[in-house]
């Protein structure tokens, strides 16, 4: 009677075990050949494909040296880089920065004034010929005024009045983001425009007509 028993236990065990074998092996995720993995695979990544493009962050083939004017300028800027579009503009500001102003002087790294530059690089960037003075800048025929800040594009020329006897005493290029070029003593460079010291002496800009 205890052979039996032991052999009936036997028997269910084994039973047992060879379902639950059976159930593991269809639960091995590489139950199927390397030829049928692979094109499993090829099929998950086209699908994924469909989904998620990808993006070419040079589609425009630029030169390593104008990559390097977008990026540094989004940066400087707190803009996306997308969003530096005149490459000519932002090189031609480049090669100027951190020149010390010196009246009425233009030449790179040794000084610079301030009207001085706007009239080169309105001449080298845009083509057109503006007066050597704040002043005659103001009053130029090419030079549409205007007063409201939210219409600040980049490239606008900035007015600024220091004293009295000289209403219009310098100017500055507005770039993006309240961000300016203007000559100070510190030197020509990238300014705040909100700044107090541009505030209070901001009297108008103007725009190519």
């Amino acid at each position: 009677m205890r052979l039996i028993k032991i052999i009936c236990i036997f028997i269910a065990y084994s039973l047992f075990y060879s379902c639950a074998g059976k159930k593991y092996i269809k639960e091995i995720p590489y139950k199927y050949s390397l030829s049928e993995y692979i094109k499993d695979k090829g099929r998950k990544k086209k699908s994924l494909d469909s989904v998620y493009s990808t993006i070419d962050d040079n589609s425009e083939g630029l030169s390593d040296e104008v990559l390097k004017i977008k990026e540094k300028y989004s940066i400087i800027l707190g803009v996306m880089p997308k969003e530096i579009k005149d490459y000519k503009l932002y090189s031609y500001i480049d090669e100027w920065l951190g020149t010390p102003y010196k009246k009425q002087m233009l030449e790179k790294n040794v000084g610079v004034d301030g009207s001085y530059f706007v009239q080169a690089l309105y001449s080298d960037v845009f083509d057109k010929t503006l007066s050597k003075t704040p002043d005659g800048i103001f009053r130029s025929k090419e030079i549409q005024l205007f007063t409201g800040r939210a219409f600040l594009q980049e490239g606008d020329i900035l007015f600024f009045r220091y004293d009295k006897t000289h209403p219009i005493s310098d100017v500055g290029i507005y770039l993006r983001n309240d961000r300016i070029v203007a000559c100070t003593s510190k030197g020509l460079n990238i300014y705040n425009f909100n700044d107090e010291y541009f505030q209070l002496r901001y009297i108008a800009a103007g725009r190519l007509k």
